[in-house]
């Protein structure tokens, strides 16, 4: 897109793989590990493994949309170019409304790290306002934020595996302990909970029109940060497994910091818990931008208000959306507990890269940069990973979308009835 209403292209390859690897190495890396074993022992190596295959098909699939299709809006666009209105909107609508569950979820995470627990709300308020204000002044400033949190989080992370090295407690034969007991359900839904922790690539994509050299610079980046976060995740994953054990891993509530506290290092448990919160803040900052982009997206075709579509005349970022999306974001904060939101947004995830991977499908020869089976992999990988969340996640997700599909629906009546005849 051109013209006043247009984003800047400001970000270069080594900032989308900053934002990439800030929505993927987030809080959920200090958390997935304790209710992955309690899925599948240690058979949650394979569920890493099936998460991650499953990720890269999705990754490729939005690789190659991103770099035919390259302005705001990720998937929404693919789906609505590729399959229609309607496909498109409901991949959208999945986005915005699981992620913004995230950005709450994220904020009280920050502050359940941060501050006792009496300050947790007003603390995760002011983390949402903050940040939400980062955003709005300028992408450069985001992507800035994010690449000195990604790089404080990896030197924690980093601290985790020597701490948990040098502590003389690893036995490699924990690596195989009890996932045979836990079946191939137990590994499929450890991969279906891991998978909610790979899930931010999509952040890349959704920022398509800031990106300089889209065609090039994209599907470089969505590559490069899945596979740093898979080389992160694959190695905190023995080194969690070979420390502590699948029983002890799945009854931790904070796994990093007892693994790196099991040389006796009391005191790690807070430079750990520093690292947890900082990682929320750049999963959070992350989120905001993202979902601030689908939403200007869709504000754009109407799909939502056409009032969220303004652009900063100075900033060139959607501030009226990431204004709205703040705002929601606080009310979340202070209204719920989210923890059962995880589910429900990990539902929406998975059906907004279902349309992704059907989007690449259909895309001509010339467009392809991957083959195409590998969609076809990742629309099966997606929708059996769907089938291994808890039925509520399910029913809650399925409510959401048919709320949205009766406000487009009602929308487009109305534009229908007032258009001039």
């Amino acid at each position: 897109m051109t013209g006043p209403d247009a984003l800047a292209r400001r970000l270069g390859l080594g900032d989308a793989v900053a934002i990439g690897l800030g929505s993927m190495i987030g809080a959920g890396v200090f958390a997935v590990w304790a209710p992955a074993a309690q899925a599948a022992g240690a058979g949650l190596l394979i569920g890493l493994v099936l998460a991650a295959a499953v990720a890269f098909c999705n990754a490729t699939s939005s690789a190659q949309l991103a770099a035919r299709y390259p302005t705001s809006g990720g998937t929404y666009v693919y789906g609505r170019e590729r399959l229609g209105e309607w496909p498109g909107f409901l991949a959208g609508w999945s986005f915005v409304i699981g992620k913004t569950a995230s950005c709450a979820a994220m904020a009280i995470t920050f502050a359940a790290y941060a501050v006792p627990p009496e300050w947790s709300e007003p603390v995760a308020a002011l983390a949402v306002a903050a940040l939400t204000a980062v955003s709005g002044f300028g992408v450069t400033r985001t992507a800035g934020v994010t690449r000195v949190i990604v790089t404080v989080v990896l030197a924690v992370l980093a601290f985790v595996v020597v701490a948990g090295l040098a502590s003389g407690d690893t036995d490699p034969s924990r690596l195989t302990d009890g996932w045979a007991d836990a079946g191939w359900y137990g590994v499929l839904q450890s991969a279906g909970l891991i998978f909610f922790a790979f899930a931010g690539y999509a952040r890349i994509a959704t920022m398509g029109e800031e990106v300089r050299e889209p065609q090039r610079t994209i599907p470089r980046a969505i590559v490069l940060a899945l596979a740093g976060t898979l080389v992160v995740y694959g190695v905190l994953g023995v080194v969690a497994l070979a420390v502590l054990g699948p029983e002890a891993l799945q009854g931790s509530t904070s796994p990093l910091a007892d693994v790196a506290a099991a040389g006796g290092w009391t005191w790690a448990v807070v430079v750990v818990g520093v690292g947890a919160a900082l990682a929320a803040l750049g999963a959070l900052v992350a989120l905001i931008a993202g979902v601030g982009r689908t939403t200007l997206a869709m504000a754009r075709n109407d799909d939502l208000p056409s009032w969220l579509a303004g652009v900063h005349a100075r900033y060139r970022v959607p501030h009226r959306a990431t204004i709205v999306l703040g705002i929601v974001v606080i009310a979340l904060v202070f209204a719920f507990d989210l923890r059962g939101a995880i589910g429900f947004s990990s539902f929406g995830v998975l059906l907004y890269y279902f349309i992704a991977n059907a989007s690449a499908f259909t895309q001509p020869r010339e467009d392809r940069r991957f083959p195409r089976w590998l969609a076809v992999i990742g629309m099966i990988g997606c929708l059996v990973l769907v089938a291994t969340l808890p039925v509520p996640s399910i029913a809650a997700g399925v409510v959401v979308l048919a709320v949205g599909v009766a406000y487009r629906a009602v929308a487009r009546l109305v534009r229908r009835h007032r258009a001039p005849r």
